[in-house]
């Protein structure tokens, strides 16, 4: 089984994991200020703890959001200098589809509802729908959608999950799927690492440049040559 590094900062918690010969190891760490500063180090500690090195991974997957625009954007560009270095192909996971299988780990759901807190009084969200047919695949019902909490539309009966359903609480009270939402389910990187594994098996990678993040809201993000600039010292001490 390929082994796969995986990395997610597009919310509040940072977080890294390693899934090799089938065991999946995680490190944390809550803090939105903080992620530019502790991903690295906690990337380093995982793998020295693995006793490997970032080329005897077979990929980087990351959460390329949507989500916080720093965070989205400090995972993308830290994953482009790792992969850069190390030549190692990328793939990007959407981080509500994260959420989404982390929801069904927890609870065994097959159409799930994510909604994540955008702040400025709206949501990031997605419908996903799990088929165990080909071994298991997730479709997504509806896209990933900014919008009010009002605005909102499942399509049928769905598990909810997601830091959002808490941040507005009162505009989703009244809805069917609220009161059995599991609101503490964030994006994270283990569930990041079992689906970049399967999409790696499908031959689902981007090299290193042309890695992009899932940005919504209309803001200026860093080109990809700023980006790959800005990460080009990564490298040097991960890759061997």
């Amino acid at each position: 089984m390929p082994t796969i590094l995986a990395i997610e900062t597009s919310a509040e918690l940072a977080s890294v994991a390693l899934l090799r010969d089938g065991q999946l190891t995680t490190l944390e760490s809550s803090g939105v200020h903080t992620h530019s500063d502790t991903i690295l180090p906690m990337t380093q500690r995982l793998l020295t703890q693995a006793g490997i090195a970032i080329v005897d991974c077979d990929a980087i997957a990351f959460g390329c959001g949507p989500g916080s625009f720093t965070g989205v954007r400090t995972a993308c560009g830290v994953v482009q200098g790792l992969a850069f270095g190390s030549e190692k192909s990328v793939v990007p996971v959407v981080s509500l589809l994260a959420m989404a299988e982390a929801c069904r780990e927890t609870c065994g759901a097959r159409d799930v509802l994510a909604v994540l807190d955008a702040r400025m009084g709206e949501v990031y969200w997605a419908q996903y729908r799990y088929a165990e047919q080909d071994g298991g695949h997730w479709r997504a019902v509806i896209a990933p959608t900014l919008s009010s909490a009002a605005a909102v539309q499942p399509q049928g009966m769905v598990q909810a999950c997601g830091n959002g359903l808490r941040a507005y609480a009162t505009d989703f009270s009244g809805r069917d799927f609220f009161a059995a939402g599991l609101m503490d389910i964030l994006p994270h990187a283990a569930p990041i690492a079992r689906l970049g594994q399967q999409a790696y098996a499908r031959g689902e990678v981007v090299p290193a440049q042309d890695a992009q993040p899932l940005y919504l809201r209309n803001k200026v993000a860093l080109t990809t040559n700023e980006r790959l600039a800005k990460a080009e010292g990564v490298a040097a001490g991960m890759a061997t």
